[in-house]
């Protein structure tokens, strides 16, 4: 379906003293109305960073996103419009609304309260999924490598292997994404491929990455065991201490990786990634309390 406007937005969340779920909604004066936090896709620009950005430009607060809610399409002047939503939870810090033309105010609404307040009913079809979904679950990222130079174009050990042309830019748009899910630890295949696809990234945030052999594929081939209980102990790690972690490993070991996560998942068979990842795509694997709740694929920038 071809549609005239394309849009992404966020549900912000946080609970309260009572540890009831409020939601970030704001009022835009031109409508009168008051809505989720969205806006329109830029050219060249993910859907994800387009949700993080205009989530952030309209309200002005600091949030780590969780899973994909979902997306609704309706009517507009313009055409027909499409939304896309992710969850995206609060994270108190020195920031605070300020409101201009476009948002004039901004307050936190019980979810019961937004259901019957806010002015469109797609964002109420939003706030339901979302409330239907594990926002509270921590994100790890399992990433494929950006693109490297052909076998037969590399003259040296495989390990050694660096990036191609096209590999160096999407190493370079690492960070619009990722940096959506407040990442605190990179670990990385000692692949030069690998190291040179999330360096910058982990140079923007600040984070020490974790280089390791036990995520390579030349390890995989001798000893499968290694890089399975490697991930396993990750993502109870992930599950434990809540922070969100991204892996940058290879084709051959991330399926499997995937696979053993998702052994004691509930997951539907619909749910559930498929095939393997091309070079800068990724897997979100959800986890709560050390469970996969949801996965979700995001392609290569």
């Amino acid at each position: 379906m071809n549609y005239s406007v394309i849009a992404a937005g966020a549900v912000i969340w946080r609970r309260n003293d009572e540890k009831e779920i409020e939601v970030a909604v704001v009022h835009r004066p031109r409508y009168d109305d008051w809505s989720l936090p969205k806006g329109k896709l830029e050219e060249g620009e993910s859907l994800i960073a387009c949700a993080y950005r205009e989530a952030e430009e309209e309200t002005g607060l600091r949030f780590a996103f969780g899973p994909f809610v979902g997306e609704v399409e309706y009517p507009t002047v313009d055409g027909l419009k499409r939304v896309s939503y992710w969850s995206a939870k609060y994270t108190p810090e020195e920031k605070s609304f300020t409101p201009n033309n476009e948002v004039d105010r901004l307050e936190w609404w019980s979810a019961d309260v937004a259901l019957e307040k806010l002015s469109r009913d797609s964002d109420m079809e939003i706030l339901a999924k979302f409330l239907d979904s594990p926002y509270d679950s921590t994100p790890l990222v399992l990433l494929r490598h950006a693109k490297a130079l052909a076998r037969e174009e590399w003259q040296g050990e495989d390990e050694d292997r660096p990036l191609d042309n096209t590999g160096q830019i999407q190493a370079k748009r690492i960070h619009s994404i990722y940096q959506v899910f407040n990442v605190k630890k990179i670990v990385t295949s000692d692949a030069v491929r690998c190291y040179d696809t999330i360096i910058n990234f982990s140079r923007i945030l600040g984070v020490d990455p974790v280089i390791t052999k036990a995520v390579s594929e030349y390890v995989y081939k001798k000893d499968k065991t290694k890089s399975l209980d490697y991930i396993r102990e990750l993502a109870d790690e992930v599950g434990a201490n809540r922070h969100a972690t991204l892996l940058c490993s290879h084709n051959p070991v991330l399926p499997r990786m995937l696979g053993k996560l998702l052994k004691k998942s509930k997951l539907k068979e619909e749910a559930l990634p498929a095939g393997k990842l091309n070079p800068g795509d990724a897997w979100v694997v959800y986890l709560k309390k050390r469970k996969v709740v949801s996965v979700e694929y995001i392609p290569a920038p």
